[in-house]
Formats: structure tokens, C-alpha cells, sequence
């Protein structure tokens, strides 16, 4: 579970919210940071700093003895300052699900008068604390739609996020997220599809059923999760012995550096994998070992890409809505920027695309 929203993030939502109120009632002077404080039972110092980042969007204007009041024409003056670009960060660009994902908010976006500019991190931590420092110091865009480095992992760059957000920037996150990072996020149920995977395969009659997960990357925690789900729901054993975990750098390497996990598998008549770029590595570990597919292993990937569909053997796997997901991450960066309130997560509903590498055990 996300730990609880910034109080300040509360009250920015909040006055944010009410600012077509205030304008229609005649009042642009906002309330006291007296009456602020009791209102959501905070300190001055927390109203000051939430009253500081809205000062810092051009929303607010404080007058000596007055008070602090919605600045006039405030919508305007944002728009004046805005460069109509957004910024995109992504693990990776031109491969796997990513040219459809964009495409789909490059689309979105140009409609709503935005351009572009992207900048992939290659999942580098270095990399991306570079692209984020150069944000700070040359905010060159009006929003940012990243996906998460390693986000499994602890990350050293969750404090430029923070100052990005201090300084009044919209984020928005696709795919995989840091969990500590108050952000809205847009992905597939990662979870659910860990877990239709399984039992897919748990439907099709197995029971030894293996799985290769992401250590280093939040999806793959999730997907392990349903996996784990899944098998417990059928009473069936979670066997740790019959799961293999990698990481970006196993990813990146050799095919037959990636062959160990087929150890991991040998007494199972099927596994899940974390996504298709896993279980089109398993296909063609598994056809140079002489391992039929699916005769003797049942393979079930995650995505949904081509990779499934034009591998040697094409096999089932589970769609993620990529399309839909870079619509709403689109859709969803313009609304922060007019400054609406997002929900924290949107997770999408996956489905199933059956293929020919799953074996049907019949019962005994």
C-alpha cells in the first residue's frame, strides 16, 4: 500500500478545486492560514508551504495585510508561461511496447496543441537522475509522464521527483511506479494479470507450474504476487524452488547466460513469465535444449506484443492495454496541468490472448 498523500498536497488539491467557486461567489481572497490550519488540522507551516506552491504555479498572490487572494487572470498567466511540451521518460523507446504507448500519447497531446520531447533512461539510475537534474535546471516542458527506473528497488532519485513537485510540476507515472511517490499512475493490474496467467494454466490442467519474475522492477513483485494468488486459491503448493528471478542485466546479456533458469524448471510442465521478451527467451532456450513446447513445457507471457505473436512458436499471453494506458496518461497530464485532481492509481483490466503453447493434461 502508498503511504499517505503530504498533508500540503491536501490543501493545494484543495483550494485548487475551489477556484471556479471563489471566482463565481465574487471572493478571490482565499482563507486564513489560521483558518486553513483548522480546517485540516495541520500546522501554519504546512499551509505556508502549500500556499508557496501555488504562489510558485501563478495561482496565488499574497498582499501585505490583506491577505493571500487567487491571482487575477491566473489561468491566463499560466498559459502564457507554458512551453506546451511534455516531457516523457521512459525505460526504453523504439522497442518491445513502447513506439505503440507513445504514439498513443503523441496523438492525444497534439490535439490538445502540445509536441513532445522524449528522453529514455534505459533503465539507468544514472541516467535518469541526469534527465531529472536537467528538468531542474532547465524547466523546459509543462508536465512529465516517466516510468520508474528499477522500481523495485530503493531509488537515490525519489528527491529530485519531490523537488520537481515542489516546484509545481504535474507528473503523471505509466507502467511501473516508485510506491513512495505520491503521483498518480497509469498501468495494467499487474497483479491480475500475474494471476490470469496462472490460472490459465492451473485451468488447462497443471499443477507443476514454474515462473521467471523481475527482481529489480515493481511489475515483476506484482505479477509474482497474482502468480502466488493463484496458486494458493487452488490449494496448491508456492514450491520458491520452482521460481527464477532475473534482472535488467540478466535481460541485456547473452541468451545462454539466461539458460540457468532452466533449472529452475525441470520438474515443471509450465511457466509463467514476468513478459513476452521473458518467454520468447525461454521458446528459444527451450528449442536448443530439445525441449518441446508445448509437449513438455507450457509457456504463458505478459504483454502481449509481437514477440508473442511472431515467435517461432507463438504462445498465449496476456494483453496489456497499452493503447488505452497512453491515452489516459495523455489525458491524464493535461488535466494536472489545468491543475484538476487525479485519482492516485488507474490500473487496467487485462485479458487473455490464447496461442498454441499450452498443453491440455487431461484429468486421470
Amino acid at each position: 500500500m502508498a503511504e499517505q498523500r503530504a498533508k500540503y498536497e491536501i490543501i493545494v488539491d484543495w483550494i485548487q478545486d475551489r477556484l471556479e467557486d471563489y471566482r463565481i461567489n465574487g471572493n478571490s481572497k482565499i482563507e486564513s492560514e489560521n483558518e486553513l490550519a483548522a480546517i485540516f488540522s495541520v500546522s501554519r507551516q504546512t499551509v505556508r508551504h502549500a500556499i508557496f506552491v501555488l504562489e510558485r504555479k501563478g495561482i496565488l498572490e499574497k498582499k501585505r495585510g490583506s491577505g493571500t487572494f487567487i491571482k487575477e487572470a491566473a489561468v491566463s498567466e499560466v498559459e502564457q508561461q507554458r512551453t506546451m511540451r511534455i516531457g516523457i521518460i521512459t525505460t526504453y523507446v523504439d522497442e518491445y511496447i513502447f513506439p505503440p504507448i507513445i504514439r498513443e500519447m503523441e496523438m492525444v497531446l497534439a490535439k490538445a496543441g502540445y509536441s513532445i520531447q522524449i528522453a529514455f533512461t534505459h533503465n539507468s539510475i544514472e541516467t535518469e537522475r541526469t534527465i531529472l537534474t536537467n528538468i531542474l535546471k532547465n524547466t523546459e516542458v509543462d508536465g512529465i509522464i516517466a516510468e520508474s527506473v528499477k522500481g523495485g528497488l530503493p531509488s537515490p532519485n525519489l528527491h529530485l521527483y519531490e523537488r520537481l513537485k515542489e516546484k509545481g510540476m504535474p507528473i503523471i507515472f505509466i507502467n511501473s511506479y516508485y510506491e513512495t511517490l505520491h503521483v498518480p499512475h497509469v498501468s495494467m493490474n499487474d497483479s491480475l494479470a500475474g494471476k490470469m496467467a496462472t490460472e490459465h494454466l492451473i485451468q488447462c490442467g497443471h499443477v507443476k507450474i514454474g515462473g521467471i519474475f523481475k527482481s529489480d522492477d515493481g511489475q515483476g513483485k506484482l505479477r509474482y504476487l497474482g502468480y502466488i494468488e493463484a496458486l494458493l486459491e487452488a490449494k496448491m503448493k508456492v514450491r520458491s524452488d520452482q521460481v527464477a528471478w532475473v534482472d535488467t542485466e540478466d535481460m541485456r546479456g547473452n541468451i545462454e547466460d539466461f539458460a540457468r533458469v532452466l533449472k529452475r524448471l525441470c520438474n515443471c510442465t509450465a511457466c509463467v513469465c514476468y513478459n513476452d521478451e521473458v518467454a520468447s527467451k525461454l521458446v528459444a532456450i527451450c528449442l536448443a535444449a530439445g525441449i518441446k513446447i508445448p509437449e513438455e513445457l507450457s509457456i504463458v507471457g505478459i504483454d502481449n506484443s509481437e514477440l508473442a505473436r511472431l515467435c517461432e512458436i507463438p504462445f498465449t499471453s496476456i494483453e496489456n492495454p497499452i493503447r488505452d494506458l497512453g491515452r489516459n496518461a495523455a489525458t491524464g497530464i493535461i488535466e494536472l496541468i489545468k491543475g484538476k485532481t487525479l485519482k492516485e492509481r488507474l490500473e487496467l483490466e487485462p485479458r487473455i490472448v490464447t496461442r498454441d503453447s499450452v498443453k491440455l493434461i487431461k484429468p486421470k
